[in-house]
């Protein structure tokens, strides 16, 4: 299905997500959309599904004009959208989720509905069992689920959110192979990433958003200096980690034992120093969340002894880690860290007031609005003080989340901190971050993304199995023998 978007204009307020865009996808191509975080990818995208109506502008599917304002209208058409967190219901099976959202009959024609989501899996060889329920399967095998059941409902024009998030390296070479496929039966894939990679190995050709207006559209094989120079207006380099002393030993654990209801982590020694940055690499599920969870103060301490500058926190409530100078950043932003609902001044304002800057019972707002500017200034934060949370993109919200950090810290724990991100933000995030090790601040996070964790480790725990498998330096190791650690064994002599 070729696909034309023309004159596309969106505003939010005096924000012009989407500028004047037009662009042409041909059939049977896959088509990468690039940008930074806030750029207007998502907005665009959101725009050709159905999930919003543009102020302005014309789409035309196959040189017919369409008109669609949700997102079954555009599915009507043939247009869909693959999220990055996938629209999916997790108690339903696999097969109740792919029926659902067709014709409101969810319990009519399900043996047709059985065999045709088998017929569908076998066709993209995806290993998929009917009468599991999502909550069961990850999220690779969601994307999978949600790929056949817009393919079922018809769909001839599939976007794809920045689909390799979160999922394995495994699932994302399935991923391409079966995207490859739907564009070789002649259907038009959107794929959009913040990564050079993804896109120089997939696409044909690929278009940059800038600031809500499209910066030029390039065609395989790519230059990656000329996308980035489209992207910010500029070259990239990253900056050598800087060196910093290492303090005196900050966080002890001898003979822990961490527990959850999926996995245990036990008889766990390790010693940390001031200063030092801790990268935890290993499959998702292997114990990195465990492990920082822990350290944090938010699971308790089953055996063993937990540290922090000489001070036994074994099993203290979590107020006391906070009180020691602990804290703690998820992976998910809006469910863990962020208060979706309220504005950036009402996130400082609690946060002055958790750090007892903010005593009184009553708030000066003015007084906090100018406090949130500075904030803003300082943190380069696309936003105002009265924006919501849930309406900044994502490198937005971790500059956020950064800004609420206190400022004398003694350990950093963070989950994927640039997860979602692109470049520019990712740079600026762990700029912000490493200049807090000056003051000896220690940083433990986990990343999925080896070049992040070799960029910016001193050294690298490995975890597998609810193990620590190996601790290595990192000027001392390499990718590939830090691959076989994650794979669980020892890189083979010779």
């Amino acid at each position: 299905m070729k696909v034309d978007l023309t004159s596309i204009h969106k505003h939010f307020g005096p924000v012009r997500a989407n500028d004047g865009i037009t662009l042409t996808i041909e059939g049977g191509t896959i088509f990468g959309l690039l940008g930074e975080n806030g750029a207007g990818k998502s907005t665009l995208m959101k725009v050709l599904s159905g999930f919003m109506t543009a102020d302005s502008g014309e789409i035309r599917l196959n040189e017919e004009l369409a008109h669609f304002s949700t997102p079954s209208q555009a599915i009507a058409h043939g247009v869909g959208m693959l999220h990055q967190d996938p629209l999916d219901f997790p108690p339903m099976s696999l097969l109740d989720n792919f029926i659902a959202g067709r014709d409101n009959k969810l319990w009519q024609g399900r043996p047709e509905a059985r065999r045709r989501f088998l017929e569908l899996c076998r066709q993209f060889d995806f290993d998929l069992d009917p009468d599991m329920s999502v909550r069961e399967i990850s999220v690779g095998e969601r994307q999978q689920l949600e790929i056949v059941r817009l393919l079922w409902l018809g769909v001839q024009t599939l976007i794809l959110d920045e689909p390799t998030t979160g999922i394995s390296a495994p699932q994302k070479i399935k991923l391409f192979a079966t995207l490859k496929q739907l564009a070789a039966e002649g259907k038009s894939i959107i794929f959009v990433s913040h990564k050079l990679e993804d896109v120089e190995a997939l696409c044909d050709r690929a278009g940059v958003l800038r600031q809500g207006k499209l910066m030029g559209i390039k065609a395989a094989p790519f230059v990656a200096d000329e996308l980035v120079e489209l992207m910010f207006g500029q070259v990239i380099t990253l900056e050598r980690r800087p060196d910093v002393a290492l303090g005196q030993p900050l966080l002890s654990l001898k003979g822990v034992t961490f527990t959850d209801f999926q996995l245990s982590m036990e008889n766990v020694n390790l010693e940390i120093q001031a200063g030092e940055v801790i990268g935890l690499a290993g499959l998702e599920g292997s114990g990195q969340r465990l492990l920082m969870q822990g350290c944090a103060g938010l699971l308790a301490t089953r055996e063993g002894q937990l540290l922090l500058d000489g001070q036994d926190l074994t099993n203290a409530p979590y107020r006391r880690f906070l009180d020691a100078g602990v804290a703690f950043m998820p992976a998910d932003r809006m469910a863990e860290g962020l208060i979706p609902g309220l504005s950036i001044a009402e996130h400082m304002v609690l946060a002055q007031h958790r750090r007892g800057q903010h005593r009184s019972r009553t708030i000066d707002w003015n007084r906090a609005i100018r406090a949130s500017e500075q904030e803003i200034g300082d943190f380069n934060i696309k936003g105002r003080p009265d924006s919501t949370v849930e309406s900044l993109s994502g490198g937005n919200q971790q500059r956020t989340l950064l800004a609420l950090l206190p400022d004398q810290l003694r350990l950093l724990i963070m989950e994927h901190p640039t997860r979602g991100l692109d470049v520019e933000s990712a740079i600026y995030i762990w700029n912000k971050l490493l200049e807090r090790r000056k003051s000896g601040t220690a940083i433990i996070f986990s990343s999925a993304d080896l070049d992040e964790v070799f960029q910016y480790s001193d050294r690298i725990l490995v975890c597998f199995g609810g193990q620590i498998t190996g601790v290595v330096r990192t000027a001392e190791t390499s990718v590939s023998e830090l691959g076989f650690l994650i794979a669980g064994r020892e890189k083979e002599a010779g």
